[in-house]
């Protein structure tokens, strides 16, 4: 039986996009996916909306 560990980076791949609607962080080897500001702040707001009324169809795409 083999096991598959996860893979410990050193760095970055050069080609991995870093700005957008998710950056890709490196921290101790394991790839963390942080959304940004603007889609977090955006989500919230769609969210506070869809609580008190139906969104739009492009709301919803």
């Amino acid at each position: 039986m083999t096991t598959n560990l996860p893979i410990k980076l050193e760095r970055l791949p050069k080609t991995l996009p870093r700005e957008g609607a998710v950056r890709v962080e490196l921290a101790q080897g394991v790839l963390i996916f942080r959304i940004s500001r603007f889609f977090l702040e955006r989500i919230g707001i769609l969210t506070a909306k869809r609580n008190v009324a139906e969104l739009t169809s492009e709301e919803l795409q």
